[in-house]
């Protein structure tokens, strides 16, 4: 952030070693800790630095469908101070109230979400200079209602003039990005089975935790076309599966398939379990070439062991 971008800087874990506060008090604008204690442990050394201190809430309003792994509104949540466990007495060392509660919504959900944070914190809303929506809000997404989104945030400004952040992540780059897989071999075992050179285990983790079924071009849903197959990884974890997709012609050794929507949590979170290479990330100019920004080899995996 501090060194590639500018603009301001926020920082947020669900707790802090007093080393990291300290090394992040020179690349961060805004700090948010995550529970009262954590307040009083660090906002000093923050205003100290010029640093804007935030507590993270939790309005304990789950707004999530089929999601728990994204809700950070679930019962017995980790993130987020509840209203039981406010302590008033921190209130002088706070700059901003912070939520993230969303994940791929509209914004109905983050309305639904505001009524519930005014009617627990609200009445500390006003003694802030600054409220933090959090992400989740698919604002770049077909059907978004944007409208609706101004005017939650204006309301919050004039009811609390406060400053309002909203902080969408994979709104920035929502359809964005492909994944290039090849067929390394193809197999049946009851289903018609593809094994590819890419891992969902280590290049599309969320595949697995959401879970999700990400896009691949020219495909359909199993049995909408001609020949379904069961695209698989290389690694030796047995889940190591993207999901079933149906082809218009069989599947053969070296053909290319390109995943959609790849851009989000793709690099950082890639892992190299069983030796998997990493892979090159490449960047397309407007007149169709391509241009390799970084790759990975061995000297890559050798520095994670």
């Amino acid at each position: 952030g501090r060194e590639h971008f500018p603009g301001e800087v926020h920082a947020f874990s669900p707790a802090f070693r007093e080393e990291d506060v300290q090394e992040l008090l020179s690349l961060c604008d805004h700090i948010v800790l995550n529970t009262p204690a954590q307040v009083r442990r660090y906002a000093p050394l923050c205003r100290q630095a010029g640093v804007s201190v935030g507590l993270r809430v939790n309005p304990e309003c789950s707004t999530q469908e089929g999601h728990a792994i994204y809700d950070p509104c679930a019962p017995a949540s980790r993130l987020g101070t509840t209203i039981a466990n406010f302590d008033e007495d921190v209130l002088p060392l706070l700059d901003g109230l912070h939520f993230h509660t969303l994940c791929e919504q509209d914004a109905d959900a983050l309305e639904t979400t505001v009524h519930a944070f005014r009617e627990k914190f609200g009445r500390y809303a006003a003694r802030m200079r600054w409220l933090n929506l959090g992400g989740g809000h698919h604002i770049t997404r077909d059907g978004y209602d944007r409208d609706r989104l101004i005017r939650i945030v204006r309301g919050l400004r004039e009811e609390y003039g406060t400053d309002v952040y909203l902080e969408p992540g994979e709104a920035v780059v929502l359809n964005a990005g492909t994944l290039h897989a090849h067929v390394l071999e193809t197999m049946h075992n009851g289903i018609d089975i593809a094994v590819l050179d890419v891992s969902a285990a280590c290049h599309m983790p969320d595949v697995l935790e959401m879970p999700y079924r990400p896009p691949l071009q020219g495909s359909g849903k199993p049995q909408e076309k001609a020949f379904t197959y069961r695209l698989g990884g290389p690694t030796c974890l047995a889940g190591d599966i993207i999901s079933d997709y149906s082809f218009d012609r069989p599947l053969q050794e070296g053909d290319e398939l390109v995943l959609e929507d790849m851009a989000l949590y793709t690099m950082v979170k890639t892992n190299t379990f069983n030796g998997m290479p990493l892979p090159a990330i490449r960047l397309r100019h407007a007149d169709g070439s391509m241009e390799t920004l970084r790759s990975f080899g061995y000297e890559d995996f050798k520095s994670r062991l």
